[in-house]
């Protein structure tokens, strides 16, 4: 038997599932305008895994990168050759283990919300998937400070 996770989820009204097997390369919110008109909330929160973890069934539209259902709206999965973008809100089991790493563009965070203790702060986007830390910048005024 084997000791992978798999995490399965999908949209509001079941349409389209998908499953995500082992753990995400990297887990964080976002704060970009896009993510905030996509979702209708202040931020995003989602997992990354490799293109080969992530499988899907069902029938999706998309917006650009952004695939969602043509039913209920729900978003699914942002996916490359590379990679697959999940939010984590999709996953049919609450995912306690998943906490983020980083934020992104937290010139857009709301004032009412604080840095996560423990992340990298990112002014925009990640430079390179490998190198996260050259753009990682010190929060902004009345944020909680990272060390």
């Amino acid at each position: 038997m084997s000791d992978t996770i798999r995490r399965t989820g999908g949209c509001l009204c079941g349409g389209v599932t998908f499953a995500v097997t082992g753990e995400p390369v990297r887990v964080g919110l976002c704060h970009c305008k896009d993510c905030r008109k996509a979702g209708g909330s202040v931020f995003s929160a989602f997992a990354i895994w490799p293109r080969r973890a992530f499988e899907m069934t069902g029938i999706v539209s998309s917006y650009g990168t952004r695939s969602f259902c043509p039913t209920c709206g729900g978003r699914v999965a942002w996916v490359d050759d590379k990679e697959a973008e999940v939010m984590i809100g999709s996953l049919d089991i609450a995912p306690s283990d998943l906490a983020p790493q980083y934020e992104l563009w937290i010139g857009r965070r709301e004032t009412w919300l604080h840095a996560l203790p423990g992340t990298k702060q990112f002014a925009h986007d990640r430079d390179a998937p490998d190198d996260g830390d050259s753009a990682a910048v010190t929060p902004p005024p009345g944020a909680v400070a990272i060390d």
